[in-house]
């Protein structure tokens, strides 16, 4: 708001400077504040596109101007000295000025993304190689929640980036009429005020959207791709277009089953019978993370805790299954 403020207060005061001074012998007060609202409004336009540069192009588009200004004054030199009357002359070194300008302001603009910012210093420090260690959350992770454990541990470097789009989304579940998803989005609000208050923890939301795209997952891929940043979920379908897109991917799951305990077939545990298996006579447990467990001749034993000795151990797409078989009287054996 601060911004547009300066702004309209830029356009009215070089309005009212040509109004009362008349440039270039205008002769009406009005046509002249017209022409001056215009030039502030031309100034404005060019101050929105540069601010959408990165650092690297407008180094490069100041570079270019510069070298360009220099290479005109010196061809001006050599048109000095040309058989021409002042007019032409004059004529000449403008419009060779502008060229030379414009052509450096272009060319400098498009390579500046070439310049080498190790060479050149560490005043790009805080550009491109910030954005490289920012991690894209999507929604899901951010209603899942465990991101905000895993922030506030340190095991997430860089700065967390959110999108607004992604914020309208968490919006629009959380004022849901469904009790369930609003519960899980106002967690999800919840989950962002908590990290946003944590001096520890860099949180930005930022203003990037792709209109010409609709689907939320490709925004955020798009994003990612623009900040060369990674996107952190735990959705198995994103994470497969991610690769697609070759956008790298933190998947919470992943994590959550590289950290899941080593078991080993032989090793013995102790867990809790909660339902039946889906073959004859299993029945069904479950580990403190989540992990299932299948125990052959168990199907009995609903509802009590009972000593296993793991026989294998399943690695499945969507976690990791131990199959085991009771143990009793210090070796395994079956119930009778």
């Amino acid at each position: 708001m601060d911004v547009i403020v300066v702004r309209l207060l830029f356009v009215a005061l070089l309005a009212g400077v040509c109004y009362f001074l008349h440039p270039f012998g205008v002769p009406s007060g009005w046509v002249g504040a017209a022409a001056g609202a215009l030039a502030a409004g031309a100034v404005i336009v060019f101050e929105l596109r540069v601010r959408a540069l990165s650092l690297r192009r407008l180094i490069g588009a100041v570079a270019g101007s510069v070298l360009g200004i220099f290479g005109a004054a010196l061809f001006c030199l050599v048109l000095r000295s040309a058989p021409l009357d002042n007019a032409n002359s004059a004529v000449l070194q403008i419009f060779v000025l502008l060229l030379m300008t414009y052509v450096g302001l272009l060319v400098g603009a498009s390579k500046g993304d070439l310049l080498n910012p190790a060479a050149l210093g560490t005043i790009f420090a805080s550009d491109r190689p910030s954005r490289r260690s920012s991690k894209v959350l999507d929604t899901s992770v951010i209603i899942d929640g465990r991101i905000a454990d895993i922030a506030e541990a340190g095991f997430i470097d860089g700065m967390i980036v959110v999108p607004e789009f992604v914020l309208r989304e968490l919006q629009t579940v959380a004022d849901s009429t469904d009790s369930s998803k609003r519960q899980r989005g106002r967690r999800g609000l919840d989950m962002l005020q908590r990290m946003q208050s944590n001096a520890a923890i860099q949180v930005q939301i930022v203003p990037d959207d792709f209109p010409s795209i609709r689907e939320v997952d490709l925004k955020l891929l798009e994003l990612a791709k623009k900040w060369e940043a990674k996107v952190v979920t735990n959705d198995f379908n994103l994470n497969k277009v991610a690769h697609l897109h070759h956008v790298e991917v933190l998947n919470i799951n992943d994590l959550a089953n590289a950290l899941k305990p080593v078991v080993l077939p032989g090793e013995r545990m102790t867990v809790l019978i909660l339902k039946e298996g889906k073959e004859y006579n299993q029945g069904v447990g479950y580990l403190d993370d989540g992990t299932m467990v299948v125990v052959d001749h168990a199907r009995k034993l609903i509802g009590k805790s009972i000593d296993i000795s793991v026989t294998s151990v399943l690695q499945t797409a969507s976690g990791k299954m131990i199959f085991g078989k009771l143990y009793e009287n210090g070796k395994d054996g079956e119930a009778a």
